[in-house]
């Protein structure tokens, strides 16, 4: 919502500066995102009026004019603007004069001729205008009058962002009602009278019974002037509300709209056959609207229509066909109140909207449409001329406004202040809020404009807005607080952040919703959960992996030339289960891309692989130990993946994105990723105490020979399973393939660290330990190595 803040003082003028203004609306819900002055900075420019004009005897299209600027002397100026004329009055920048962009005006000469000043364009000024050559003013502009004052420049354009619940806000009568009962300021009041009927023609309107209207007020204007020009105060304040002038009777629709927040429409009357019916739209019809666009019209639309054809659709958009043009003599002004359950939506199901169905589809002041109608009528009465018929009022279903109660005991708990009921009475009446007074508190009617009071915390919200979010203290809340257990056998989450940024990683956040090529690539998923009202085409499904969006992180990054990326994020998954019903797990997943180690001189450049993120998998899961097996996954390379288990469940997976993935999003290398279940990484387990040995360990290497398809998880496991009490550790610590090793075949070395708590083993203990472990690895399918 955009306006100009003299039409807004013209209605109440507090004593507070514009910024101060600005800020007390921010305070009060009504966000002000933008204060810009109506017109650049300039001085020294007054109202001119053209004397003399004659040809330059030196350039052919030059012109020496003389003209009076009020000081009682005729000024010479040069000038070559197409339309300068005797007669004319225009703004004149004099000697001294300072015009937008530091531009100095000073007395010069032009082709051997004096000039003594400058005439202006609106370009020149920084005012829209557009006229081709000078600014042409009024034929009663005051000779000499400074021509910001005239034109009332020196004014600002507030910018406010209204929430969809104060649609009451959405014009200069709302916010001027706002800013009365913020401030105490005096609100002028609107009087608007009603228009004698200078003749007797009207149309009959008619309501249909399953029509969402509850009023639908209509006026016969006749033997108007529609090319009528358009007063300038009126094209000013359209313009600085970003609204262009289109021709008299639609500025002063568009007027109505802006000044009280009520949408209007005018029809041209010839073309309307019959009286007027508000109705739903029949399958088949269609109207081409203002814009141009046809729409095949559905049963879930309203239309206005007359006896044969619609001829706008209610709320939205007038008809083409119907619309008044400069060529109009007599007219149907409309005012009407729809539903606003029958307008939202439809304006973006049609792919266009307007200026009214924005207003109506937020609600509208259902006790308004009389008093616009006849303020319009006045306006065009005195601008376009006319005789003015009856009104023709049909009222439908109106809405209901219920009462709601407000404690004043509750309003102290809420907000932290006791207010007396004193104060709050005179809030509610500084708000137009009519109330009944009780020893509790209060029962409030909200007004017809006011759609979103409804229950007890509206009020105490507007309590707080009006009695100042600043005057209410900023005190700690007092609580007895109570150092809650922390399970042993849990890690909490941020212990988990800690220790991921500890092995350079760094946290993400990123959308819930995707794209759907996301969900088929990286998850094999075809059927994703989609959203009903999606904000972007491109976040249209619900992820049920974040692969997708640490990808998309990656890609992002490269593109700013960072080679070295470690991303994680730790976010709720969505999945679409069998019986239709849909799982939210929590889930982590991380990213590795470029080498192992940021740049430096005490290693070499490599690449992190997919045992780097094995290492940190593990690192997550400690003290766990994590089983890795092989596994095929849509996002990973197929012999780079593996599923990571624990106690036998598979909790995760790791592995190299898939080279077809890494080719489509353009990336130069394969990064590392992995996906866990977050509740795998928070069970740690319980600590079990144990009594650190004081006895020398044994060591025992094995050098096992395997066939290239055995897994060495699956011998480590096999020896595992047959390791002794005395066996403290197992692990795998050389892979060979080469001279030595039969074609097909791997060695696999195995380290193996025995200790007893309470003895130093002898060599017959340790040979049976060993032993047992190369039974089970050899009927894994392993042979000892020569």
């Amino acid at each position: 919502m955009q306006f100009s803040e003299q039409w807004l003082r013209s209605r109440v003028n507090p004593s507070l500066s514009t910024d101060e203004l600005s800020y007390l609306l921010t305070m009060a819900g009504l966000e002000v995102e933008e204060v810009t002055p109506a017109a650049p900075v300039f001085s020294g420019v007054v109202i001119a009026e053209v004397k003399e004009c004659v040809k330059h005897e030196n350039a052919d299209r030059l012109r020496v004019t003389k003209v009076d600027v009020g000081n009682g002397e005729l000024v010479q100026i040069v000038c070559g603007a197409p339309n300068v004329a005797v007669g004319v009055k225009v703004p004149c920048a004099l000697p001294g004069a300072i015009l937008p962009g530091d531009f100095k005006i000073k007395p010069t000469k032009m082709r051997g001729v004096e000039s003594g000043g400058m005439l202006c364009s609106g370009k020149e000024l920084g005012v829209p205008e557009d006229v081709d050559g000078l600014m042409l003013l009024p034929a009663d502009a005051p000779v000499g009058q400074n021509i910001r004052d005239y034109l009332g420049l020196d004014d600002s354009l507030f910018t406010l962002k209204i929430t969809p619940n104060r649609a009451d806000c959405l014009s200069i009568r709302g916010i001027a009602r706002e800013v009365a009962a913020l401030t105490g300021s005096q609100l002028a009041a609107w009087d608007i009278a009603a228009v004698a009927p200078q003749t007797d023609s009207k149309l009959a309107v008619t309501i249909a019974d399953n029509a969402p209207c509850g009023r639908y007020v209509g006026r016969v204007v006749k033997n108007v002037n529609a090319a009528a020009a358009t007063p300038d105060w009126m094209k000013h304040r359209l313009e600085r509300a970003g609204l262009r002038s289109i021709s008299a009777i639609v500025d002063i629709t568009n007027y109505i709209l802006l000044e009280q927040g009520q949408p209007m429409h005018a029809f041209d009357l010839s073309k309307i056959n019959g009286g007027i019916t508000v109705r739903m739209a029949a399958d088949g019809e269609k109207l081409v609207c203002l814009n141009e666009k046809e729409v095949a019209l559905t049963p879930d639309l309203m239309v206005i229509a007359d006896d044969q054809q619609p001829l706008a659709i209610a709320g939205i958009m007038g008809g083409l066909d119907s619309g008044v043009t400069t060529a109009s003599r007599d007219i149907f002004l409309e005012s009407a109140f729809f539903q606003p359950e029958a307008i939202a939506g439809k304006a973006r199901a049609l792919g266009f909207g307007s200026d009214s169905s924005y207003r109506y589809e937020r609600g509208v002041d259902f006790a308004l449409q009389t008093e616009a109608i006849e303020r319009a009528t006045a306006l065009v009465l005195d601008i376009c001329g006319g005789e003015a018929g009856p009104l023709t009022e049909t009222v439908g279903q109106l809405p209901q406004r219920g009462s709601v109660t407000v404690r004043t005991a509750r309003v102290a708990k809420v907000l932290g202040v006791a207010l007396g009921a004193e104060q709050i009475a005179a809030i509610f009446t500084r708000l137009g809020l009519a109330f009944e007074q009780n020893d509790a508190g209060f029962v409030v009617s909200a007004p017809s404009f006011r759609f979103d009071i409804a229950i007890e915390e509206d009020l105490i919200e507007e309590i707080a807005r009006v009695y100042g979010y600043d005057n209410i203290p900023a005190e700690a809340p007092l609580a007895a607080q109570t150092m809650l257990p922390q399970p042993e056998g849990l890690r909490v989450r941020s212990d988990v952040r800690r220790l991921l940024a500890g092995r350079d990683f760094q946290e993400i956040v990123s959308y819930a919703f995707v794209e759907e090529k996301w969900e088929r690539d990286f998850a094999g998923n075809a059927d994703a959960i989609r959203l009903l009202n999606p904000i972007a085409s491109q976040m249209s499904v619900m992820r049920s992996t974040l692969i997708g969006g640490l990808v998309d992180t990656l890609a992002a990054n490269l593109n700013r030339k960072h080679s070295r990326v470690r991303v994680f994020e730790i976010a709720r998954v969505f999945r679409k289960q069998a019986d239709g019903s849909v799982q939210q797990p929590e889930v982590i997943a991380g990213l590795a891309h470029g080498s192992r180690v940021d740049e430096q001189w005490g290693s070499k450049a490599e690449r992190v692989d997919f045992y780097d993120i094995k290492a940190d998998v593990e690192a997550l899961l400690a003290p766990r130990v994590a089983a890795f097996r092989k596994a095929a996954h849509p996002a990973f390379h197929p012999g780079r993946c593996a599923e990571v288990l624990l106690d036998g469940q598979v909790v995760g997976v790791l592995g190299e994105l898939h080279p077809q993935w890494v080719q489509a999003y353009g990336l130069a290398n394969a990064p590392v990723l992995f996906e866990l279940a977050v509740e795998a990484v928070e069970q740690v387990g319980r600590v079990q105490l144990a009594a650190v040995s004081k006895f020398q360990p044994v060591r025992r290497d094995l050098a096992l020979v395997v066939d290239e398809a055995v897994e060495a998880a699956s011998v480590q496991a096999a020896m595992q399973a047959a390791a002794s009490e005395v066996v403290r550790e197992l692990a795998l610590f050389d892979v060979y393939r080469g001279k030595g090793v039969d074609e097909g075949k791997k060695s696999l070395a195995f380290r193996i660290i025995l200790q007893a708590a309470d003895r130093t083993l002898v060599d017959e203990e340790v040979e049976q330990a060993v032993a047992a472990m190369l039974a089970a690895a050899q009927g894994a399918g392993a042979v000892l190595r020569a």
